[in-house]
């Protein structure tokens, strides 16, 4: 319970800016001592910095917190994929994972069931997620660290994958707009995806439906025949229709109602 309102604390801070101790209290649904004395660990940890009877995000957390509120988010749909996605996995075969939140769910579960695999990626996280596992070679890419994302991008990340060969990829998507494209925020970002995609057998897309119809900054790739999309049940029927007639093979997985007020409770 302790852990899961720390939590709590962290995503109202980072989503709200500087809160009082009561907006805390209201927000988290705890006594204002019980949210003092949280506030008081968070900040010996570095999180948070304590001001005129409240806090806000500390700045030198200020990226670790964005990505782990990101990884919070849809948490049921995002494991529900994962686990859709941890079925088209072949005991011996290279797999590329990227550095996205829902294919870190992906790697959490390949932790709980290993199999004898080669998995590279350029997430930081995900190579995390992946230590001291037996039977699974993890190599993670080079390259210049983006860190909003924990991730190795940029010219050599680029060299790196020209020299691999992967059985499938396992990409995850900043945006999917109302073109029919992946987008991302970030440049060099796209364009490793992009590189990614052009070394792999097979992409998978692991997206939740809150991804559809977002607009983005940077092209990756069409939605094109071949590619594989496996999404939650919020998508809507319109993009259901969409993904059919741009020739992808999708795959979409409940979420049970249960599951997902446990995780937003």
């Amino acid at each position: 319970m302790k852990d899961d309102r720390l939590t709590a604390i962290r995503q109202h801070l980072y989503s709200k800016g500087f809160s009082s101790v009561q907006d805390i209290s209201e927000a988290v649904g705890a006594s204002h001592a019980t949210i003092r004395r949280d506030l008081l660990v968070l900040e010996a940890e570095g999180v948070v910095a304590r001001a005129h009877g409240g806090a806000r995000i500390a700045t030198s957390a200020g990226v670790e917190v964005a990505f782990a509120v990101r990884e919070q988010e849809n948490l049921a749909a995002k494991r529900a994929i994962a686990d859709a996605a941890f079925d088209l996995i072949e005991p011996h075969s290279s797999v590329f994972l990227d550095a996205g939140t829902t294919v870190l769910q992906l790697a959490r579960r390949l932790r709980l069931d290993p199999m004898p695999l080669s998995v590279f990626t350029n997430g930081l996280v995900v190579a995390q997620a992946l230590t001291d596992i037996p039977r699974l070679n993890v190599t993670v890419i080079g390259g210049m660290l983006r860190s909003e994302n924990a991730s190795m991008v940029g010219a050599a990340a680029e060299s790196m994958i020209e020299r691999l060969w992967f059985d499938r990829l396992f990409l995850g998507a900043g945006a999917i707009a109302d073109d029919n494209r992946l987008y991302s925020l970030d440049e060099n970002e796209a364009r490793l995806n992009e590189r990614m995609m052009a070394r792999s057998s097979q992409t998978t897309l692991l997206v939740d439906a809150s991804k559809f119809g977002r607009h983005l900054t940077y092209l990756v790739a069409p939605l094109a025949p071949g590619l594989q999309v496996i999404t939650d049940a919020a998508v809507s029927p319109d993009w259901r229709t969409r993904l059919d007639e741009c020739g992808c093979a999708t795959t979409v997985v409940a979420t049970p109602l249960a599951s997902v007020q446990a995780m937003e409770g």
